[in-house]
Order: C-alpha cells, then structure tokens, then sequence
C-alpha cells in the first residue's frame, strides 16, 4: 500500500472540500465573496491541536483568527508588527465587538517556560517567549503541572493586559464596545474555562 504524503493528504482534503463541503454552504460563500464583517477577534495559540473555528462551532467569516506561539499579544509599540496590524484591523476597521485571547492545555510555550528549557538554539523563539516575562515572573516558585496550569492561565490574563495597550483596543473599551475575554481550552475534556471577561477600561 502506497503512503500518502502530507501534500497529497492536503489536495485531498481541498477536493473534499469543493465536492462536498462547498457545493452544502455555496450560498454563505456567495455571501461572504461580498461581506466581510466578523464580530469577533479571536487569539489563540499557533498549536495544531486548537482549531478555534472547532472549538467555537462558527461558521466562515464570524471570526477574525490571530495565532501566535503561545497566545502571546505583544503590548503596543511604535513600528510595523503583525499581530498589532491584525488587532487594530479587527477592531478599528471591521468593528468586532469581542475579543478572545485563548490559552490551552500542554501549551509547549508555556512548557518551555515552566520547565526553563534551553532555547539558545531557537533564538528567535527565545526571544518571542520574552512577551510572557511578566506571567513567568507571576508564578514563580511554582512547580510541575500545577505551576504549568498557573502560568497558562496566568499568560492569558497578561496577554489581555498587554492587549488593552492597543489604541485601537483602548478606544473601543472607553467607548464601550468591545469585550475582552480570556479562556482556557483543555485539549482532553474539552472543557473552556473563562479566566478574565472586561467590557470597559
């Protein structure tokens, strides 16, 4: 028997997708090839196994989806950064209305940082985690899965403060219309924890 490979398993899937997925939803597409409108900026980790779009149960074109390593949200600074691009086009532009920064179980981030792996060969991973100084610093003292659950939930309420740096953000809360929230996905149970939900600044 033949093994396929990841890029035939790929066309595959896209093949599915206009036979059967498509042809099921082709008036939703037909509207979305005009509308662009979600209503909610969704962050979430860069993990395979988070599919925010799963674990919501939305449809194409409800959520606007940023995924970093480790959910991590950089607080505003001056200069071009994608993730900064992406909230103030969410939020100043589209007009979403929730904001979800989205933790999870066995986050290999916060692994890392829980554990003080060596990074000195992924320099440029070591220096994203930098991002998450303030949650490492929050749980300090801490020890095994108890402290990697702290630091995950902990990382979540920071990258929501980090988040509220955003003109853009801080705007739409002092104005008050847009909510901030911050969940916990567990991969096994699948069970979403609310760790921090704020309406205004």
């Amino acid at each position: 028997m033949q093994t396929m490979t990841p890029a035939h398993d790929l066309a595959d899937g896209v093949a599915r997708f206009r036979r059967e997925v498509f042809p099921a939803k082709a008036e939703l597409f037909a509207r979305l090839a005009e509308v662009h409108r979600p209503t909610t900026l969704f962050i979430g980790c860069s993990d395979a196994r988070v599919v925010p779009e799963l674990l919501t149960q939305s449809e194409p074109g409800e959520l606007f989806v940023v995924r970093t390593a480790g959910n991590l949200v950089p607080a505003h600074a001056p200069g071009p950064d994608g993730v900064a691009a992406s909230v103030e086009y969410a939020v100043a532009v589209l007009g979403v209305t929730e904001v979800v920064v989205c933790g999870h179980s066995a986050c290999g981030a916060m692994t890392a940082l829980a554990e003080g792996a060596d990074l000195s060969a992924a320099a440029s991973v070591a220096g994203w985690l930098r991002h998450a100084d303030a949650s490492v610093a929050r749980t300090a003292g801490g020890a095994g899965p108890d402290r990697l659950a702290a630091l995950i939930r902990e990382n979540v309420r920071a990258q929501l403060a980090n988040l509220a740096t955003h003109p853009s953000v801080a705007r739409a809360r002092a104005a008050g219309n847009l909510t901030l929230h911050g969940w916990v996905y567990d991969i096994g149970s699948g069970g979403v924890t609310d760790v921090a939900t704020t309406t205004a600044a």
